[in-house]
């Protein structure tokens, strides 16, 4: 197998309590994408769960920190060492509120955004590391985020997250090569369905 060009990092919080929330679509995203690139099995290594993969023609790091999210630049930054990596060859998967459910943003550098494990990420790598924001929408209201991002997705909404790791997957390539902006593209191009917005609880 060839070496690895690029560590694909996914967030989330541990444990079954986390598995299926918001907060942890960057886990869900990177254990689709070894499923559909029949990744090597997970080992534990670099505080977290780590494999390699690879899509047409490029082979990659796959890791799932298991520090908890605000802990997780720890994980990365030995997995970083570990292969002598750049933090340009880092991409991470993450959960973005500002985004509506579907949507995919990918940017090299920049601000943290309040996020956790972004926050971790920076000070340990460094801000030079590519971003790939998945939108899981804002509940409106600033006093719900935390129990919105730390909810679990609903059963409705395994449709569109299918549909949007597939893209993800199918895609990918193009993001190991550069090509951030026709990764972008292509997904948008997938007009995957958005969840149904949810009205006010009585």
């Amino acid at each position: 197998m060839a070496s690895p060009t690029h560590l694909i990092v996914g967030l989330g919080n541990p444990g079954p309590d986390y598995f299926f929330t918001r907060h942890n679509i960057g886990f869900l995203t990177v254990d689709a994408i070894a499923e559909a690139a029949r990744a090597t099995a997970w080992q534990k290594k670099f505080k977290g769960e780590i494999a390699t993969a690879t899509l047409d023609g490029e082979t990659f790091l796959l890791l799932k920190p298991q520090t908890f999210m605000n802990l997780s630049g720890e994980s990365v930054g030995e997995a970083l060492r570990f292969y002598k990596m750049d933090p340009e060859q880092v991409i991470v998967f993450h959960d973005d509120l500002d985004l509506p459910a579907t949507k995919v943003k990918v940017k090299q550098g920049g601000g943290n955004g309040g996020h956790n494990g972004l926050k971790s990420i920076d000070a340990h790598i460094g801000a030079s590391y590519w971003r790939a924001r998945l939108g899981i929408g804002h509940p409106g209201d600033r006093t719900k985020v935390v129990g919105h991002v730390l909810s679990p997705f609903s059963k409705s909404d395994k449709r569109w997250l299918q549909e949007l790791f597939d893209a993800i997957t199918k895609h990918l390539p193009h993001l190991l090569k550069g090509e951030a902006a026709l990764f972008m593209s292509r997904i948008a191009e997938t007009h995957i369905e958005p969840p149904e917005p949810k009205g006010p609880k009585e």
